[in-house]
């Protein structure tokens, strides 16, 4: 059966941190060079999230259509839980959807493209969601930590209808230690030997995936480009040209298992066949994709990457986990595992109100609102809230206790269907006025007791033409 592609979607941080930057730290030479980092509330769950919902909409799909989701992602957010259960949640899927969670390395991006490819060609799943995503967290000082950067991308598959076709497949598997980190630790090591890694290990390997489908002649490739010379050399050696991933890199790093999906999506607005190659873990994975008319959110991808909000190295370092505060920190009153979370997680991740059968008022939360504000009435129907609405008032808290960072804005927030939320703000409360448009995004609020703790803040929509 053929394996038809949908619609696309990505995402990345509007956060950024200059090459040049993290070099001065170390007392090195600066590039010029720029990379997405997440800020502490976003990591490869809420990139996911992002990701996947802008595909989603991009085919016109609603979440509860979909039959399974595969996600790739090097770093999960539970080293060992329910990460695939939060991301199919939140995005709004049936809790009877399938699918799987592929992780360990920067090949799990093209292992959830070639599963979710399988599971539609077997019939298993009519509409199958892929998601790769990654937020990388290099080692301070090494040589790549100023090339690491974070996306996801998103591809909606399905059994017939769409604009384009996955076609040829070729893997090669070869061990061998690339990046990689130990057990428990937090970091990426650095490669042991640049050289012989890319001699006799990267090259000869990528190439020859490359070689192979150079005779379907692609119009656009993605290849990798793990330290931004490595590309390039693919691209000469097999003959590609220059490839179309090289722009992507240019705008977020490298992007670990998303970065192979996130250089290619962009490329599927235009006829022609497209060639995608991801590589890591000693695996190297090529996919074609035969585009017969522009894919469904395949233009919107360049927005989706930019960023114009700087970080700074040391916020980095925090946001990556390297860095934290000394001292006492203040925990949540209750335990993720607990019973609390357990009951309105359902609530939390789906963003579920409950609408009075009486008079049509939204009381949130449900659970602690069991009758109706508005009459009292004690019949509520679940309902999933606005996604959109307008800032009602708002505070920003200047001073916060470990692990909160400050400022820290609150606002009280009408959505567009009567519901009214008070919910965090993403960023520092400096884009808000009362009647600003907000869109609710999901994000991390806390890692708490070895869990992260996640639920939707509100973001300042931009207006064309805006700054930030």
């Amino acid at each position: 059966m053929t394996v038809r592609c949908l619609a696309v979607g990505a995402a990345a941080p509007r956060t950024r941190l200059a090459a040049a930057d993290v070099a001065a730290a170390w007392g090195r030479a600066g590039g010029r060079q720029r990379v997405a980092v997440c800020p502490p509330d976003e990591d490869t769950l809420t990139l996911a999230w992002e990701a996947a919902t802008a595909a989603l909409a991009a085919a016109g799909v609603e979440a509860g259509r979909v039959d399974a989701v595969f996600w790739g992602t090097s770093r999960p957010p539970f080293a060992e839980g329910p990460s695939l259960a939060y991301l199919a949640a939140a995005i709004g899927c049936s809790p009877h959807a399938g699918g799987a969670l592929c992780a360990g390395s920067p090949h799990a991006g093209m292992d959830a493209l070639t599963t979710g490819a399988d599971a539609v060609a077997a019939g298993s799943a009519r509409l199958a969601l892929v998601v790769a995503s990654d937020a990388l967290r290099p080692g301070p000082g090494t040589a790549f930590e100023a090339r690491c950067g974070a996306g996801a991308a998103a591809i909606v598959l399905g059994a017939s209808g769409g604009t384009a076709s996955l076609g040829a497949r070729v893997t090669r598997t070869r061990p061998h230690l690339d990046r990689y980190r130990g057990d428990g630790e937090p970091v990426l090591r650095d490669l042991y030997d640049a050289r012989l890694f890319r001699e006799q290990v990267f090259l000869p390997t990528v190439v020859e995936v490359a070689r192979a489908l150079g005779s379907f002649e692609p119009r656009a490739w993605s290849l990798p480009d793990p330290d931004g010379r490595l590309g390039r050399a693919v691209a000469e050696q097999a003959g590609t040209g220059t490839p179309v991933s090289g722009g992507v890199y240019a705008a977020v790093g490298d992007t670990g298992a998303a970065a192979a999906l996130l250089g290619g999506v962009g490329a599927l607005d235009a006829p022609g066949v497209v060639a995608i190659v991801g590589t890591g873990g000693g695996r190297t994975t090529g996919v074609l994709v035969d585009v017969e008319a522009p894919v469904p959110g395949a233009a919107l991808v360049p927005d989706a990457l930019a960023g114009d909000e700087p970080m700074s190295y040391a916020a980095a370092l925090r946001a990556r986990g390297v860095l934290g505060p000394a001292g006492e920190t203040v925990p949540m009153g209750v335990p993720p595992e607990s019973a609390m979370f357990v009951r309105g997680a359902d609530e939390m991740l789906g963003l579920l109100g409950g609408r009075c059968v009486d008079c049509g008022t939204i009381s949130t939360p449900p659970s602690v609102h069991p009758a109706c504000v508005a009459c009292g009435g004690p019949k509520l129907e679940p309902v999933p809230i606005a996604r959109s609405g307008t800032v009602h008032t708002y505070v920003v808290n200047h001073t916060m206790p470990a692990p909160f960072e400050a400022p820290l804005p609150l606002a009280v927030l009408d959505m567009d269907d009567g519901a009214r939320l008070m919910l965090q703000v993403v960023g520092d409360g400096t884009d808000l006025t009362i009647g600003t448009r907000v869109q609710l995004v999901l994000r991390k609020y806390a890692h708490e007791r070895g869990a992260p703790v996640y639920g939707f803040k509100a973001r300042a929509v931009r207006t064309p033409g805006a700054g930030t």
